[in-house]
C-alpha cells in the first residue's frame, strides 16, 4: 500500500463521516 493510496482512503472515509455527521445534525 502506497502513501497515495492511504491518503485517498482517508479522504474517502473523511468525506463519508462528514456526510453522515451533517445528515445527523439535520
Amino acid at each position: 500500500m502506497t502513501v497515495f493510496e492511504a491518503l485517498s482512503l482517508m479522504l474517502a472515509f473523511g468525506t463519508l463521516v462528514l456526510m453522515l455527521s451533517s445528515s445527523k445534525k439535520k
